[in-house]
């Protein structure tokens, strides 16, 4: 009876854990946060999320290029400081600080960083691929 209860416990704890949301601590500190590549002069901190949203900072050297990509998230990004040439499908823009973009998914975008600069990225849901 014991070896029963001890598998139906065992059991209870798999499906808990499997069942976990992921999400960020509660406070991002940035200095805390280690900075990933993210191509060549493109590094990220990954800030606050959980399963539905997720911010990342993302900081680009000059000349550094986001290359075209799509994926299947709802992107909004806030240009915090720089300048970028924004590609979203057949449109370009420059965009400075205080300026933003929104891109519905799966629709190409990427920019160029003709200032150096970072954007604050957020997604929903989150960018799983994002995670290690």
């Amino acid at each position: 009876m014991f070896l029963l209860y001890y598998d139906y416990i065992c059991s209870i704890v798999l499906v808990a854990s499997s069942n976990m949301e992921k999400k960020s601590d509660t406070f991002q500190i940035a200095a805390d946060i280690q900075w990933e590549f993210a191509g060549e002069g493109i590094v990220r901190q990954i800030m606050a999320y959980d399963e539905h949203l997720m911010m990342v900072k993302v900081r680009f050297s000059q000349g550094a290029i986001g290359t075209l990509h799509q994926h299947p998230h709802t992107q909004s990004t806030y240009v915090a400081s720089g300048c970028f040439e924004v590609t979203i499908g057949e449109e370009k823009k420059v965009l400075r600080a205080g300026d933003g973009y929104y891109v519905a998914p799966n629709l190409l975008h990427g920019c160029v960083c003709l200032e150096a600069g970072v954007l604050i990225d957020t997604f929903t849901p989150m960018r799983e691929d994002f995670l290690k």
